[in-house]
């Protein structure tokens, strides 16, 4: 198994780089081995750079990573992590996902930093497997694959196929690899070289706290904002909302005009647009699909909505996405 300590040293690890890939994610996951190996004093970790051809792979920041092979030329391969980013929801490649089942069907571990779960969920490999993903893309996800168990902790281990958020969870999914192969006082020496002041356990919450998010920790307020996130595809009613947390609806606009600057039903609607505007770049969802799915019961009464907040249509959007 993977996380289990290796048989011979160096491991190997391929790292395939998908179009737009994230930096943050390939850095964060490629950078603890580096470490763990100057550490050591010995090459504990060995990579290689694969993409789909010869080509330099810019990343989402516009820097580019040459890889040393196709990666359709790869024959077998003791694991291989993808990294996508910006994107990922646009990628249908079949001759990628071919290339992923042969390799796992051949006893790979295989596994996704950010967007890259979405890829290994079209190849077939997340089928009957629990899994995780960078949030953002979480409600596309999820609206594609409705029977896939997804969470939203850092990381998710089932059997051979590992997934991550990315971004510097990366970095706490790769020590976790090095505690289980090498020891926590290693892992922890690699994670006081990167200044990381501690390893996440993967249950741990990719995102920060609502309090953190809102910038205001007036319980009322954070309990009204959290019930709103929990429901978006059938939203509240103003009472209802004001019930939930235990106040008047006068009493709730007023907190709303205080620390927001606006009504709880702005507030509400423009969340629900803007997880249909996520839909929207990272899904084939029809427009009407995507309404309902963000509360609104007519394609014409969202369009509007839309346009008043985005200043162009969901389509219009969606095209320039």
């Amino acid at each position: 198994m993977l996380w289990e300590p290796p048989d011979t040293l160096p491991q190997k690890i391929g790292f395939h780089l998908v179009p737009l890939f994230s930096m943050m994610a390939f850095a964060s996951a490629i950078e603890p081995l580096r470490s763990a190996n100057r550490l050591a004093g010995k090459a504990l970790y060995e990579w290689r750079i694969f993409a789909e051809n010869m080509n330099p792979v810019p990343a989402s920041n516009g820097i580019a990573v040459v890889p040393e092979m196709p990666i359709s030329e790869v024959e077998r391969l003791p694991t291989l992590i993808l990294c996508s980013g910006t994107g990922t929801e646009e990628n249908f490649d079949d001759r990628l996902f071919g290339v992923l089942r042969r390799l796992s069907r051949n006893g790979a571990h295989v596994g996704g930093l950010s967007g890259a779960p979405l890829l290994l969920a079209r190849a077939g490999l997340l089928s009957g497997r629990r899994c995780t993903l960078h949030w953002e893309h979480i409600p596309g996800f999820v609206e594609e694959f409705p029977d896939i168990e997804v969470t939203d902790d850092l990381f998710e281990i089932d059997g051979p196929v590992f997934t991550c958020a990315g971004g510097s969870a990366s970095m706490d999914l790769m020590l976790h690899l090095i505690t289980q192969q090498h020891g926590h006082d290693l892992a922890a020496a690699v994670s006081e070289q990167f200044i990381h002041d501690r390893i996440r356990e993967p249950t741990d919450r990719q995102r920060m706290a609502l309090r953190m998010r809102i910038g205001h920790s007036h319980p009322k307020l954070v309990a009204a904002i959290a019930f709103m996130e929990d429901n978006l595809e059938n939203p509240s009613t103003p009472p209802q909302l004001a019930r939930s947390v235990g106040l008047s609806s006068r009493q709730l606009e007023r907190l709303f005009r205080k620390y927001m600057g606006c009504t709880p039903a702005r507030y509400y609607l423009e969340l629900r647009l803007k997880r249909a505007r996520a839909l929207l770049r990272q899904t084939s969802l029809s427009v009407l699909d995507v309404a309902v799915a963000s509360g609104f019961a007519s394609a014409s009464h969202f369009s509007k909505r839309y346009r008043d907040l985005f200043g162009q249509s969901p389509r219009s959007d969606r095209n320039a996405a």
